[in-house]
């Protein structure tokens, strides 16, 4: 047992290269939220010969010492006693225990990836990449900041000195860039699609607000730049929030990335980090394609990449 920040206990130190929970199949009833997609693409990985179905990190649901490293207690009271506050009334989906359950073992999944990352120079967390919620409110389909937690836990730790969110979700990662502002410590990056969900914006580290319809070519040209500060910040670890609402036929987002253009994305990510000798783990953010077959299949690619940059490799028949 090791002590984090303030006297925070973390009981569970696992480095694995796979994170996920069948919990985080919360049942939400008929809503664009897919979240199904994380246990498909855990068994899509199984199934090739990525991981080891026993090898796949189950976390338990991160203690509260731990989340009060980025959250405000009351808010945290509010969760814990299934609330319905000004705290929790911006939440868009219903709060119940099992939903509570679920955000708090992606806090402490994306802990264990990122700790697997600093060990295999990369790993996935089938989940996570919540980065609506803010200190003190839930947000969108956020209710607790998983990247927030994570890194605070490894700071508290001695483990890292420095972090860097590099957020490609199609919508900014308001809530991360409101618990780091002002944190010299912290690079924020979000490239988003500008005229969409939040509003008003959070200010990041770096913002780079991107038009409607914006496809694969300007998509990488703009990454390329907005990845240099980036590197010249020096992170120790980089929690890549790869979401698949980029791509062109998401019914949450309005830009025109293919599949192509995704894979080239992660592959910028993900091979800048390796090459540069960054740890990087991966979260999933969102992906709402109208065929769910496709948020499955480019989380499952990002997967792939970064697995292989871990060094494993798919099992041979």
């Amino acid at each position: 047992m090791s002590p984090g920040a303030g006297g925070v206990t973390l009981r569970d130190m696992t480095a694995p290269r796979v994170v996920h929970s069948y919990s985080y199949a919360i049942d939400i009833g008929p809503h664009v939220f897919p979240t199904a997609k994380y246990a498909m693409v855990r068994h899509r990985l199984v199934g090739e010969g990525w991981v080891e179905d026993a090898a796949v990190h189950d976390p338990e649901p991160a203690p509260r010492a731990l989340l009060e490293l980025a959250h405000a207690p009351q808010y945290l009271d509010d969760l814990d006693q299934l609330r319905m506050t000004p705290r929790t009334a911006f939440s868009e989906l219903p709060l119940g225990a099992g939903i509570v359950n679920a955000y708090r073992r992606a806090c402490a999944g994306t802990l264990a990836a990122a700790r697997g990352a600093l060990e295999f120079r990369a790993a996935v967390h089938v989940g996570g990449g919540f980065h609506h919620a803010s200190r003190e409110r839930a947000e969108g389909f956020c209710y607790l900041n998983d990247l927030a937690v994570a890194i605070r836990g490894l700071m508290g730790e001695g483990r890292i000195a420095r972090a860097a969110v590099v957020d490609l979700d199609v919508h900014q990662g308001n809530g991360t860039a409101s618990i780091f502002e002002g944190d010299a410590s912290v690079f924020t990056l979000s490239i988003h699609q500008e005229a969409n969900y939040p509003e008003p914006k959070a200010r990041s580290t770096l913002d780079v607000g991107l038009d409607d319809g914006v496809g694969d070519e300007a998509y990488d040209s703009v990454l390329a730049e907005a990845l240099e500060p980036v590197w010249r910040f020096g992170p120790e670890l980089v929690l890549y929030v790869a979401g698949v609402d980029p791509y062109l036929d998401d019914q949450l987002g309005g830009l025109a990335l293919t599949m192509d253009g995704l894979a080239r994305r992660d592959a910028r990510v993900l091979e800048g980090c390796a090459s540069r000798g960054i740890p990087v783990a991966v979260t999933f953010g969102g992906g709402y394609a109208r065929r769910l077959e496709d948020t499955v299949a480019a989380h499952a690619a990002t997967c792939r990449l970064a697995l292989r940059i871990s060094g494993a490799e798919p099992r041979t028949s």
